[in-house]
């Protein structure tokens, strides 16, 4: 989806036709922010505005429905969502025609805030709604009156049945998402999630082998299975459970699947089956992002991970022992209430022993509503330092780690001209480092052998062989 930055004054508007009412068809604008979980939902919500007729637009400028599609993880993504709707205050008067949909996390938990300091959006649209949005855009072509829709699955292990249609008039793509279970139950005292998302629930089995299956007849090659802890799929199907595991083993059967990855998986729920068929499953690539948050036991209590230091270790340990050429990428939370020096040290002795091949490392960010918030804060100048350090260290093993790769050889798949230099051609490989190279005859979605001759911080420079 594009990403276009608005205009920020209303004499640089140019201004799109307005839809008349009643008549499906104008202009759309998806604006998105966050996760991966959040992209695959703009992929649905895109389908919907087409299925009314709407065609993508360049700009908001053009456009005659926009969605903004929030996250809520950390304030800064909020910031922005409210900046922009600031900014589309102006196209809205100049255009009362138009429709704007605010979406996703920030939409479930602040939809009377956004209102009140928004109020020429149409409609407000939470995360278990988005099979709402065609005919919630319809009815603003009707109407002025506010609209929102925000109701989450109640019932604990709920199973998820009410997924739309997700393949009509999907366009062709090599990479592709597929969310195979929803919700969180494991309520981190700093996360917003379950309150965003909901309880934890499954997609049953069969429409998820019945969607990857329709992606590789229309052209995918790798899919990527998404959940909040995406290896817990499966607890909460009543009849015929089947694990996260089997589910990896059933979907490498599909003929035309090349690749398989998955995220984020839960340390607690990481076990010697699920490690077994990484092993054993071609398709099922060798890289795990595995989120370690901290360090430190004390700092893993209050955060109610439920898990330790050592816990983790043993699931990096028997990964490594058992999956050649692993990739192992982490996230970490620096800052959180109540860090001690010592404890922070204790995470930096943790990323000298992973030595993680990447990290999303942030400062904390209190959210609502949750137990982090009310807890002692760190100074926000300290928690940027040890930040700061972080970063600085975790860059010069990543680097450290790429020399002593350069020479070696890995598969790639094909994926076509990178963004920054088209004459360039990049790809993965199985372990998920980017590599670029001459694209020669090469076509997207070869498998292709090269050896990596140069590191960098974003990946590899290497020759195609053979």
């Amino acid at each position: 989806m594009a990403q276009v930055s608005p205009v920020r004054t209303p004499a640089n508007l140019t201004l799109g036709a307005p839809i008349p009412r009643g008549l499906k068809r104008g202009t759309y604008f998806v604006q998105t922010w966050g996760c991966q979980m959040n992209e695959e939902d703009s992929e649905q919500m895109v389908l919907g505005l087409e299925s009314l007729g709407l065609t993508p637009a360049a700009s908001p400028n053009e456009a005659n429905v926009i969605l903004l599609n929030t996250c809520s993880v950390r304030k800064k993504p909020e910031d922005k969502a409210f900046s922009f709707l600031g900014e589309l205050r102006f196209i809205k008067e100049a255009r009362p025609d138009l429709v704007i949909g605010v979406c996703g996390c920030m939409a479930q938990i602040r939809a009377d805030e956004i209102h009140r300091r928004a109020p020429h959006v149409n409609f407000v649209v939470g995360t278990a709604q988005v099979n709402r949005i065609p005919g919630l855009v319809e009815e603003a072509l009707q109407t002025r009156r506010f609209q929102k829709r925000l109701d989450l699955p109640e019932r604990k292990g709920s199973v998820v049945t009410d997924v739309p249609d997700r393949l009509g008039g999907r366009k062709t793509k090599l990479k592709a998402f597929i969310p195979v279970q929803y919700g969180c139950d494991k309520f981190c005292t700093y996360c917003i999630v379950p309150s965003t998302r909901g309880r934890e629930r499954s997609r049953p089995t069969e429409d998820i082998v019945r969607e990857a299956r329709g992606l590789v007849a229309n052209g995918t090659r790798e899919i990527t299975l998404l959940g909040q802890t995406v290896n817990s799929y499966g607890k909460n199907l009543a009849e015929g459970r089947v694990s996260f595991g089997q589910l990896l083993s059933i979907l490498g059967g599909i003929p035309g699947l090349e690749r398989i990855r998955y995220t984020s998986p839960y340390p607690r729920d990481f076990k010697t089956d699920l490690i077994e068929v990484i092993r054993d499953v071609p398709q099922v690539m060798e890289h795990c992002h595995m989120p370690l948050q901290a360090g430190d036991d004390h700092l893993l209590r209050r955060m109610r991970r439920v898990y330790t230091v050592e816990s983790y270790a043993a699931i990096v340990d028997e990964l490594r022992a058992t999956v050649p050429n692993l990739g192992l990428t982490t996230d970490i939370i620096v800052g959180f209430p109540g860090e001690t020096e010592e404890e922070f040290e204790g995470t930096m002795a943790a990323m000298e022993r992973f030595r993680f091949d990447g990290a999303f490392m942030f400062k904390y960010s209190p959210r609502p509503d949750t137990p982090a918030a009310e807890m002692k804060q760190v100074d926000s100048a300290v928690a940027s330092r040890r930040l700061n350090q972080l970063i600085k260290r975790q860059r010069e093993i990543q680097l450290e780690i790429g020399e002593a790769l350069a020479g070696e050889e890995r598969e790639v798949m094909v994926e076509g001209p990178s963004p920054k230099n088209p004459d360039v051609w990049q790809g993965y490989t199985r372990c998920f480092r980017m590599v670029h190279f001459s694209p020669g005859s090469l076509s997207p979605g070869q498998l292709v052998q090269v050896r990596l001759t140069e590191p960098h911080m974003w990946g590899f420079v290497g020759t195609v062989l053979g």
